[in-house]
């Protein structure tokens, strides 16, 4: 038996998985709330499709601030990392976080990215880089990973080979309530593996009584009880491992093993009429379990050792005709494989809407090897591969949709084309005189603002003239200058009246300069005003002319690019799809064929069995009958 804590431990890492996102009130951009509304349902390609989209526009931008996505634009970063470890992409999510980890950034969210970083480095199995990474923690570690940071460094700890390190960080973490139960098994792991056997089994004790109710933990604590019946037994201490085996679930996941375990521990004292028992419920359960076929065998073999031999020789030629059975399902599941029905019943897609799906793939006809194959398809190096096959069909469904796509997108294009393209002569001609009035009131504002700004330094009543005023300044000119040219005296009538009219005139303006300057400066305003809203005007519609054109020229290219690529990226798909599924066949068959080696050897046995139960339940027979038969009269003289 392993013993090791990598089961365990990724089975409490997968439950406390950590994903960061803007809360409802405070989002900001609706485009990276959608990646993580699909992130939340599990979704993470349609996350990162999304994700990744909106980032790429975001960093085009020429004034980013003003985008929506600015607001959220670390976490942004941040998220794609978890996305991409989510959906196992894990060289990229270990760039992305990494250039995280190594930015400017808050200490907690630093703590977090090592975090995450340590935790694509133990999944990838390679622990050395997952401690690296936790010793770069420091600081204010987030309160909702502090505990799963510890337990992780716990698990890598006993990756390492140190389990005494292990036990010194897995101690504290006792009474934390979202590690109940792993923490406490991997405790008692911990101390197995530093050879602490009696604190070992006293751990694994409480482990295996403690009070849960999530159904991981509810395996976990069924594992613990299964992990020291199993070590009581192998130190024959039987009695204790039969009551650390009675507490593992019949419900659970390792209960056909504690059934199988707990008969033999009754069996190693020769108490077979209690072995008996828990072999009895477990021979009547899916005779593909390789407990079940055990425990086949193990039954008769106890009634035999009860002398009850006609009972044993009816169970064991059960147990030929089931193995039989078994063995020609396993024939029909290896040339259903292939036949490459395996592999169409792993991706139809009404069968993975459930979330049993791997179960329900036993009901499945057509597919014998699916009923066969459950506790290989439960392992975790089996379901990585499988996952990368799902996930590899998945993408090849999503390159064929987009195939499809480029057609709707060129019909989109020839028609916005084909609206837009008659409307721009006339939308451009009312241009062209919106942009004369506004390079008009442009010149006027500049105009207007030079004769304000001489005037601060050297005032210029004259310029503050009304137009009836510089009418009659001209007028005035012309007649003062008729009069000079007819050598009139200064002191005639009509030179004395031009001066007077003349005076006047700058009286007025010298006396209102002020009130007038004020007023210009109100008028400049006003102007400013109506500029700017021609010029917002101008801008729109600018922006509106470019988007209308943009969204329908300069399309050819890239779609043409992306038809190309998109073809290539599904021929290479189909040959790394005919690759794996080819594996997982491989791996597949290599598994039914030990199997089959198994139930052939078990056949073998239960024959040899039922053949020698059956004389002896025969010879027992007659040994019965002949010291019941009455004795024969003696000869009359």
């Amino acid at each position: 038996m392993n013993l090791t804590a990598s089961g365990p431990g990724g089975l409490a890492l997968a439950a406390v998985l950590i994903a960061g996102s803007a809360s409802g009130d405070d989002l900001k951009d609706l485009y990276y709330g959608e990646a993580v509304y699909h992130a939340n349902q599990g979704h993470y390609f349609e996350a990162l499709e999304r994700l990744d989209t909106e980032l790429a526009q975001h960093k085009g931008l020429d004034e980013p601030e003003l985008d929506t996505l600015y607001h959220h634009i670390g976490e942004a970063e941040f998220s794609v990392g978890d996305f991409e470890l989510r959906y196992r992409m894990h060289h990229r999510a270990g760039r992305a976080i990494r250039a995280v980890l190594e930015g400017d950034v808050d200490e907690e969210v630093r703590n977090d990215a090592a975090f995450r970083l340590a935790r694509i480095h133990f999944q990838k199995d390679q622990p050395e880089d997952a401690l690296h990474a936790l010793d770069r923690i420091s600081g204010q570690v987030p309160e909702r990973i502090a505990d799963d940071v510890e337990f992780l460094r716990a698990n890598v700890y006993l990756a390492l080979g140190r389990p005494a390190d292990a036990i010194e960080v897995l101690r504290p973490l006792q009474d934390s309530e979202p590690l109940k139960g792993f923490s406490q098994y991997n405790l008692g792991i911990a101390l197995l593996q530093d050879g602490r056997q009696r604190e070992a089994l006293h751990q694994l004790e409480k482990a295996g009584q403690v009070k849960v109710r999530d159904p991981g933990a509810l395996a976990i604590r069924d594992k613990s009880n299964l992990v020291l019946g199993t070590v009581q037994f192998e130190s024959a201490d039987f009695d204790n491992s039969q009551q650390s085996l009675d507490r593992v679930r019949l419900e659970g996941p390792f209960s056909n093993q504690a059934l199988l375990r707990a008969g033999w521990a009754d069996a190693s004292v020769e108490n077979y009429e209690r072995a008996v028992v828990p072999w009895g419920i477990l021979a009547e359960r899916q005779a593909t379990d390789a407990a079940v076929q055990e425990a086949m065998l193990a039954l008769p073999y106890a009634y035999s050792k009860l002398n009850v031999y006609g009972r044993a020789a009816v169970l064991y030629g059960r147990a030929v005709t089931t193995f039989g059975e078994e063995l020609e399902k396993v024939d029909a599941s290896i040339h259903s494989i292939r036949d490459g029905k395996f592999l169409e019943a792993l991706v139809r897609e009404e069968i993975r809407l459930n979330k049993d799906w791997v179960i329900r793939l036993r009901g499945l006809p057509e597919t014998p090897e699916t009923y066969y194959l459950m506790s290989l398809m439960a392992s975790h190096d089996f379901q990585t591969a499988l996952q990368n096959f799902l996930d590899l069909e998945d993408l090849r469904k999503k390159l064929t949709a987009w195939q499809s796509s480029f057609d709707a997108f060129e019909d989109i294009i020839r028609l916005r084309r084909a609206y837009y393209e008659p409307l721009l002569p006339e939308i451009d001609s009312q241009f062209r005189q919106f942009d004369a009035q506004i390079r008009l009131r442009l010149e006027q504002r500049e105009s207007l603002q030079k004769r304000l700004q001489s005037m601060l330094v050297a005032p210029r009543p004259e310029y503050l003239a009304t137009a009836e005023e510089r009418f009659q300044s001209v007028k005035i000119a012309a007649i003062e200058k008729r009069l000079r040219t007819a050598d009139y005296p200064e002191d005639h009538p009509l030179m004395l009246r031009v001066k007077r009219l003349k005076g006047s005139l700058l009286w007025t303006l010298e006396t209102e300069y002020h009130a007038r300057l004020t007023e210009t400066y109100k008028h400049l305003t006003e102007l400013n005003e109506v500029v700017d809203k021609m010029q917002a005007r101008y801008e729109a519609f600018v922006r509106t002319r470019q988007a209308a054109v943009h969204s329908y020229a300069g399309y050819d290219v890239p779609i043409k690019r992306l038809r190309m690529r998109v073809a290539n990226e599904l021929q290479r798909l189909n040959v790394l799809m005919a690759r794996q599924g080819h594996m997982l066949e491989t791996v597949a068959i290599n598994e039914l064929r030990i199997r089959r080696d198994r139930l052939e050897m078990y056949r073998n046995e239960a024959r040899y069995a039922f053949a020698d139960s059956y004389d002896r339940a025969a010879k027992l027979q007659a040994s019965e009958e002949q010291s019941i038969q009455p004795e024969p009269d003696g000869e009359q003289g």
